[in-house]
């Protein structure tokens, strides 16, 4: 999966297990830091987004690239 900014994924407990169940987000990436960290693994910038798609708050995440996936699917 090629990450751009503006798209808009679904994090959940296959990222990290820190976004299991209800801790899980929909997410509009704003970049993907390039410094090396574990195979895999990745530190997101962007916005946590609500039920009506507007940002409510802006975060950095560490997830499993493996484990994204865009939100409408």
């Amino acid at each position: 999966m090629q990450l751009e900014p503006g798209e808009v994924l679904h994090i959940g407990d296959e990222a990290s297990v820190q976004f299991a169940g209800d801790r899980a987000l929909t997410f509009r990436l704003i970049r993907v830091d390039q410094r090396s960290t574990y195979d895999g693994w990745l530190w997101l910038e962007g916005y946590v987004l609500g039920a009506d798609g507007s940002a409510v708050q802006r975060r950095r995440v560490f997830v499993r690239r493996e484990g994204l996936h865009p939100a409408n699917g």
